[in-house]
């Protein structure tokens, strides 16, 4: 008697095999997801509305701007800048980079020679049509108040490749300026401030950053933002707002200011209530960047030393 034979079953391959073969082919198609967002690069928007398209996070950077330098700086960049305009003098390490002018009068040829592949600048500068059309990556931005100094870090942050960065660096400097404040003498709280800049021709109004962080103190500001930013201002206008306070360079004396038309009659001039910050910290007061916590606290240092107010 014969019996039937039993099919021999197929050979399935070693669990570890399958295992094996998951791996390799995860990793490929994690390798394809690579390549593509690779591919894909860094777009950004910049403040004339041009889309800015990156390759790859930029490497080679030229700067045009102080207050941009130092915020490539706070972001753990600085080792990427390859050139930087006459002004920039923050960190001190930047003071050994190649400078190629300033705002209105770049050396296009120096900055080409340097081979960046972003420059920074502002808007209105004039280097940025020659350098685009010689195919250079240009990403212009500027800070007015302190919700552009807060965009400005996080497109920069992004530009080199560290998204969150910008955000994380000024929920510092806002907690920074929170601690300032806590910190002005409660007999200066709502005094109002005459903040000069440009040797006594303008002021920081209430729409400035400047006046942001001002007001973020807890003072009052002698000049309304109705008149713009950083407004011209005359003698007369001054001696009728008659401010709490003034603050201004070192390069202004106070028996200079008191020859000025109707000043000498001014509290803050007849009781020294003046705040002359040396050229370097003046500086960073003017410029709308990383160090504004540093401002802040210069600002709250000068009202103490002043002493309380008298009503």
């Amino acid at each position: 008697m014969t019996s039937s034979a039993l099919p021999t079953p197929t050979p399935r391959p070693p669990l570890f095999t399958t295992a094996r073969q998951i791996a390799k082919a995860a990793a490929f198609v994690a390798l394809g997801l690579g390549s593509a967002a690779h591919a894909a690069g860094i777009r950004l928007e910049d403040d004339r509305g041009t889309t800015v398209e990156l390759q790859a996070p930029a490497r080679r950077i030229v700067s045009l701007m102080p207050s941009l330098t130092e915020t490539v700086c706070a972001l753990d960049a600085c080792d990427r800048l390859v050139g930087i305009d006459r002004h920039a003098n923050w960190p001190a390490s930047v003071k050994g980079l190649p400078q190629v002018g300033g705002i209105d009068d770049a050396n296009i040829e120096r900055i080409v020679a340097l081979k960046p592949d972003l420059v920074l600048l502002r808007p209105r500068s004039r280097a940025a049509e020659p350098l685009e059309r010689l195919g250079i990556k240009v990403l212009a931005l500027d800070a007015k108040t302190h919700a552009d100094m807060r965009r400005v870090m996080e497109t920069v942050a992004r530009a080199t490749g560290r998204p969150g960065a910008g955000e994380a660096f000024w929920r510092k400097l806002d907690a920074g300026l929170d601690a300032a404040r806590a910190r002005v003498p409660a007999g200066w709280q709502g005094r109002r401030v005459y903040f000069e800049v440009h040797g006594g021709m303008a002021a920081a109004s209430e729409s400035s950053f400047i006046g942001e962080t001002l007001a973020r103190l807890g003072l009052g500001n002698a000049v309304p933002g109705t008149l713009g930013p950083f407004p011209k201002m005359s003698p007369e206008f001054v001696v009728r707002a008659d401010p709490d306070v003034l603050m201004v360079s070192a390069l202004g004396e106070i028996s200079a200011m008191a020859g000025r038309p109707g000043w000498s009659a001014m509290s803050a001039i007849k009781r020294g209530r003046v705040c002359s910050f040396a050229s370097a910290r003046f500086d960073l007061m003017m410029r709308p960047g990383p160090r504004l916590d540093e401002a802040a606290d210069a600002i709250v240092g000068c009202l103490a030393s002043l002493g309380d107010p008298k009503p």
